[in-house]
């Protein structure tokens, strides 16, 4: 330090000192002097200031220095005056920087109660950059997807998001709220509701998003219990019968539960085997062990898989004995009770519960691998049995009033038997009556005619039907006692004055003479019968037209008379078949008459079907429908081959279309047409076996309901050997296959004479817990 220097400090020390003890302007112009001479002397203002701080320093420990800082910083800035600019300068440079300080500290604390305040919160805290990537979690939202703060930044795709799932919701300017399911660092899965908005980044212009997550997954579960129940419900709600309800509600069950295959087993009985209904596909067998397990703590079982060769459900459910046990036991404990199934690696492999509470039906759900199921699944699983299981019990209560019902009805319309060659349909306009306002009947009288009455009586329903019943059982009544078609109209007039809701009844009597190929009728109000003959034009039967039952005092109803073509189809309907909104009943007439002349070579039951087909409205019949078909017997077949095998294929061809024309039902044809085959060939080889083939005859008619087939050839007749070998067994054959055979042997040639009777069908009550072929409320009965 030189010596000026070290003289200048000294002065300032020393006048420092006199200021701060006693401020005053005197001080001041003193100080000002030194800056005065600092400039002069070219103190540096670095020395000088450094001189200062240190003097203040050593008076801050003095009483004097009360006001020190403030006194001490007056004289610098006085002793500096001549560097006015600079010190401004320097002062304004100092309290920016005590500001910068105090704000940097005002940040620290704030951020600390940030963090604070964000690890606090229970809910999940994120920030992400506008790319997608989290850059700032809190701890709660490690809990929640099992990846911490420690290991941010979390960039697209996140670890915890579900591949087989559809990407997250975009988030806009505005707030967004959404739920989405993730998967936890653990394997299960979770369901959060997030909730987020944007904002922009003042010194950058930077978006980012901020939001919180919430485990919302027991919300989520029970609401989708709910929807699952509800699916369900819906389903089986509108099922009338146990097959109904096992068709649809079985499968929408196996789909919620995510299983492979649902069983359901039904014991008819206490002590027999169930019949089994499954869905899905088609259970694989598995090992089965020693013996079936059963812990009572957790009603836990072990078995053998069902096996089912069909995965479509087409052939029979077979179960072993060790699975058909347990699903005996499995029925026989308490309701809503499920029980699992567990794999050879742990999970459960399958559920079983019962069904009901009567313990005759049990459940069987397998799944396509084992699994783990959590309390909400069995939450679950326990709500769908459940509603299955109402669902059930109370088809089957239906089923059972309806199997009541039916006997009543069916007590009311009688046996239901047809003679040959007749088909009927019968379909009631509110289903599940199997009885309404309109009816038939097909008499057999004793001179070989045959009696037919199709009748509708006025409104639907049971009240209907209790009229149908009376009228029906007064015509047939007359019929038995031989009453023609106008005598029975005009006797049922006087009965229908007597019924409540018999008049206007309409109805339409026809008696039959097969032999003679006639039909008597007589009409009164009713849709006109439809006659054709084998490919030609259908015609309207529009004689013996009158009113119907008890309008008006009718002293004569008309009849008329009409030849049967042979081979001839006629139908007898009611106006439900062919009265639809918006069509002309002309227009159903024509398509009537247009099936008949199309299937003159079909059995009676397809010509039945085929009308039904032709005329059904897409949405069904809204009136009860009765309809009767039937056919006359067709020409006699005369067939002249020549004694030739190659022959026989065009001779069986011809029988079979003979056959279907005579209204023989197909197995009943089949084995005629072996019958006939095995006598042409008999023929064939045998009768000219030491001369020219000669020629082969074959002839087939129809006597009243019989079938005779007749086969004669000019040639010599071989007798049957006493050991025929390993062939001669077509006589017997023969006789296995037809009512009764002849032989008639002599030097013109053989004749073989055989004939069946076609059956007559009496239709039982059917089973309502078997499943139909036909849409719910169609019944068919058919006799061919």
């Amino acid at each position: 330090m030189s010596a000026v220097l070290a003289a200048f400090l000294d002065d300032y020390s020393a006048a420092l000192r006199r200021h701060v003890a006693a401020p005053g302007q005197t001080g001041l112009s003193e100080g000002y002097d030194l800056g005065r001479r600092a400039l002069v002397e070219g103190i540096s203002l670095l020395d000088l200031t450094e001189h200062h701080f240190r003097t203040v320093a050593e008076l801050a420990g003095s009483e004097a220095y009360s006001r020190g800082a403030e006194v001490a910083l007056e004289f610098l800035l006085q002793t500096m005056a001549a560097l006015d600019i600079a010190t401004r300068g320097y002062l304004d440079g100092t309290k920016r920087y005590e500001q910068q300080r105090s704000r940097a500290e005002d940040l620290a604390g704030r951020d600390a109660f940030r963090t604070a305040l964000v690890e606090s919160l229970q809910d999940g805290f994120f920030v992400a950059d506008e790319h997608g990537t989290i850059v700032e979690v809190n701890s709660a939202f490690g809990v929640l997807t099992g990846y911490g703060p420690e290991e941010v930044p979390f960039a697209l795709p996140h670890p915890w998001a579900l591949h087989d799932r559809k990407g997250y919701p975009q988030i806009g300017t505005e707030a967004s709220r959404f739920v989405m399911p993730v998967r936890h660092r653990d394997g299960r899965e979770r369901w959060l509701a997030v909730s987020a908005s944007s904002l922009v980044k003042q010194e950058n212009n930077e978006r980012i998003f901020v939001g919180t997550v919430r485990d919302v997954t027991a919300e989520h579960d029970a609401q989708a219990r709910d929807q699952a129940a509800s699916r369900l419900a819906t389903a089986v709600g509108a099922a009338t019968s146990m097959v109904e309800v096992l068709a649809v509600g079985l499968d929408e069950l196996r789909r919620t539960m995510g299983a492979r295959t649902a069983l359901v087993a039904v014991w008819p009985s206490r002590t027999g085997r169930p019949d089994l209904y499954s869905c899905g596909e088609s259970p694989t067998a598995a090992q089965a062990p020693p013996e079936p397990e059963f812990v009572s703590a957790n009603a836990r079982f072990v078995a053998t898989p069902v096996q089912q060769p069909s995965s479509r459900g087409e052939a029979p459910v077979v179960l072993d004995e060790q699975t058909n046990e347990l699903l005996d036991r499995a029925r026989r404990q308490s309701a809503r009770g499920l029980s699992a199934i567990t794999g050879d690696e742990g999970g459960v492999d399958a559920v079983v519960a019962p069904l009901g509470e009567t313990g005759d039906a049990a459940l069987w759900v397998r799944f396509g691998a084992p699994r783990a199921v959590s309390a909400a699944d069995w939450a679950l699983y326990s709500l769908l049995v459940g509603h299955l299981s109402v669902a059930l019990q109370r088809a089957r209560n239906f089923d059972q009033a309806r199997a009541t019902s039916l006997t009543l009805q069916r007590a009311m319309l009688g046996p239901i038997e047809l003679p040959p060659r007749f088909s009927v349909h019968y379909e009631p306009a509110l289903p599940p009556l199997e009885i309404g306002g309109d009816w038939y009947d097909v008499v057999p009288l004793r001179d070989g005619t045959i009696g037919v009455v199709v009748g509708d009586c006025v409104g639907r329903g049971l009240s209907a039907a209790v009229v149908m019943g009376q009228l029906r059982t007064a015509a047939r009544a007359l019929l038995l006692r031989g009453a023609g078609p106008a005598q029975l109209l005009a006797e049922l007039d006087a009965v229908a004055a007597r019924i409540p809701g018999a008049m206007c009844t309409t109805v339409c009597a026809a008696v039959l003479d097969p032999e003679r190929g006639v039909v008597r009728y007589s009409n009164a109000g009713h849709m006109p019968p439809i006659l054709a003959a084998p490919g030609g034009p259908g015609r309207i039967l529009e004689g013996g037209r009158a009113v119907p039952l008890a309008t008006f005092d009718t002293p004569r109803r008309p009849e008329a008379t009409t030849a049967l073509p042979a081979g001839s189809s006629l139908v007898l309907f009611t106006d439900g078949l062919v009265e639809q909104r918006g069509y002309d009943i002309e227009e159903g007439f024509v398509k009537i008459a247009d099936v008949l002349s199309e299937t003159g070579g079909a059995l009676p039951r397809d010509v039945a079907d085929a009308v039904l087909s032709r005329l059904c409205p897409p949405a069904g019949y809204d009136d009860d429908v009765a309809m009767v078909v039937y056919r006359q017997p067709p020409e006699p077949l005369h067939v002249d081959i020549p004694a030739a095998a190659v022959e026989l294929t065009g001779l069986r061809r011809t029988l079979y279309r003979w056959f279907a024309t005579a209204a023989v039902p197909h197995d009943l044809a089949a084995d005629l047409v072996a019958a006939a085959n095995e006598a042409c060939s008999n023929s064939v080889e045998h009768a000219y076996r030491d001369t020219a083939p000669g020629r082969v005859v074959l002839t087939a008619t129809c006597e009243g309901d019989r079938v005779v087939i007749e086969v004669t050839d000019t040639g010599r007749w071989v007798p049957t050997p006493t050991d025929p070998g390993y062939r001669g067994r077509g006589v017997e054959m023969m006789r296995v296959l037809t009512e009764d055979l002849e032989f008639t042997h002599d030097d013109k040639g053989t004749r073989v004479r055989m004939w069946v009777t076609l059956p007559s069908i009496t239709f039982p009550t059917a089973n309502p817990l078997r499943a139909s072929t036909r849409p719910p409320g169609m019944s068919s009965l058919s006799s061919s």
